[in-house]
């Protein structure tokens, strides 16, 4: 029972943040799950990548709620979805596949190092030319299966990848969020089934699909749709840059989480 309770005490914190920042409560649920999954005795290797897959099954759910919020809102640009979804997809389903084939631990610390990096850009004042637009077909979809690649690696849904990247392009920063969420859904989706496939036969522990712990993910998933409109809402009332800033300061200290973990 206690674990159940820890799994809807993430999925409440992680909706309300998915919705708010457009990360897929990714960033919370996985290093929350690596904690949790350690305690309950989980077997240590397969503990960071069940956290991941777990984490983008109930990424499909989360994004479904927060898609649906923002598109009444009038608030995604559909152009940046239609050239990104399909490359995106096909750099998510590989990441299960990719993952597997790498230790716990540089899995671990590969995704720390990349959050950090856009916690620091975020936290900074940095700003783009104000005359950079999105690239043309060729590199619109480079960025998407980067995009889709580390973000499956990583569980995080897309937001922290996608984000940065569309601000860096003047996008700006609401509608950004807005973007991610949608492309959140196909990206968690296929990711999932990569993760499902790629873990088929491993017999990790009863309840376990491939890599995906589907106690975990239906109990987490139930409280992030129910919680991530909520968010949604809040990222109308809060100011651009104070967004920004609350995102790198958030992503920082998940980063440095991870970090100390891994070592």
């Amino acid at each position: 029972m206690d674990i159940l309770v820890a799994f809807s005490a993430l999925g409440i914190i992680s909706g309300i943040l998915a919705g708010m920042l457009g990360i897929g409560g990714g960033v919370v649920i996985v290093p929350a799950l690596i904690f949790i999954l350690d305690l309950q005795g989980f077997p240590a290797e397969y503990i960071v990548i069940t956290a991941v897959a777990t984490s983008l099954c109930t990424i499909i759910f989360t994004s479904v709620s927060a898609a649906r919020a923002q598109i009444r809102r009038s608030a995604v640009d559909w152009g940046i979805f239609k050239r990104w979804s399909l490359t995106v997809v096909l750099g998510s389903f590989l990441s299960g596949f990719i993952a597997a084939r790498l230790p716990p631990e540089a899995l671990e610390i590969g995704i720390a190092g990349f959050l950090f990096v856009v916690a620091v850009i975020m936290l900074s004042r940095w700003a783009p030319d104000p005359s950079r637009k999105m690239p043309g077909t060729a590199g619109t979809s480079g960025l998407g299966l980067f995009s889709g690649t580390v973000s499956g690696m990583a569980g995080i849904g897309g937001g922290n990848v996608m984000v940065p990247l569309m601000v860096f392009f003047n996008v700006p920063m609401q509608r950004a969020v807005a973007t991610s969420s949608t492309l959140g859904f196909p990206l968690a989706l296929v990711g999932t089934i990569g993760y499902a496939i790629s873990g088929w036969g491993a017999g990790i522990t009863e309840g376990s699909v491939g890599y995906v712990y589907l106690p975990a993910a239906a109990c987490i998933a139930l409280f992030t749709v129910i919680m991530a409109p909520i968010g949604v809402s809040l990222s109308h009332k809060i100011p651009a840059a104070t967004l920004k800033q609350g995102f790198g300061a958030f992503l920082l200290v998940v980063a440095g989480r991870m970090l100390f973990h891994a070592f």
